[in-house]
């Protein structure tokens, strides 16, 4: 599943963010993957033990905390604390699959990468060029959202970033850990969650909606893993 989420981040938090991130300290992108990530990764990354990065991350997380639609496509059991990453001057992130196991800087903290996502912090007519290209059974699909939208999209497709070629291109990333692990499966309960969200707004609490969540919960609670 690949889903936009728009608006996560409204535009005056935008401001916010790009102000502290414009006069923060990047760093090359290279030394956070392994080698073959290395020879095709070109960009600049935040320190996740920056204080600019790291009080930034923990916003971005309250905001999904409390995000219904999130909470239904993703399904998280944990989510790492989002990175913050930026491509100039014919910047880019050749073809790649994130790894199976990521793990937090300094800590103990380890998940199994079921989810991607990418939270654009730029508008598309900051920068030309710097596409999200995501491959799945259903072919190529590129994304280039708005400043304070958020993609998600399965870790397990093979993705990259296009060369940015003018202006800079500024995200937020980061990996959850799903109650449900399958990807298909977790498409299957976010398309019936929304169903039921949509006929309850229509109709109310009927015999046939609250049947619909128990059939909900039911394949949630055969499925999920905690």
């Amino acid at each position: 599943m690949m889903l936009h989420i728009p608006a996560v981040l409204s535009a005056d938090e935008v401001r916010e963010f790009r102000r502290q991130l414009d006069a923060a300290g990047w760093r090359s992108g290279r030394a956070t993957v392994g080698e073959q990530g290395a020879r095709v990764k070109h960009n600049e990354q935040l320190d996740p033990a920056d204080p600019i990065a790291r009080q930034l991350s923990e916003r971005i997380l309250a905001k999904l905390a409390t995000h219904a639609q999130f909470f239904s496509a993703v399904l998280p059991l944990r989510i790492l604390p989002p990175l913050f990453n930026r491509y100039t001057g014919g910047g880019s992130y050749g073809r790649h699959v994130d790894g199976a196991v990521m793990s937090q800087a300094g800590t103990a903290q380890r998940l199994r990468s079921d989810v991607s996502s990418t939270l654009f912090l730029c508008d598309p007519d900051e920068y030309d060029g710097g596409e999200l290209v995501v491959q799945d059974t259903y072919g190529e699909h590129e994304a280039k959202l708005p400043a304070g939208d958020l993609l998600v999209y399965s870790a397990t497709s093979v993705h990259e970033v296009l060369p940015v070629t003018r202006g800079a291109r500024v995200c937020a990333f980061f990996w959850s850990q799903s109650m449900v692990r399958d990807d298909f499966r977790r498409s299957q309960l976010f398309s019936l969650d929304q169903t039921i969200q949509s006929l309850r707004g229509k109709l109310g609490d009927t015999a046939e909606c609250v049947a619909l969540t128990s059939h909900y919960h039911n394949l949630l609670r055969i499925w999920a893993e905690t």
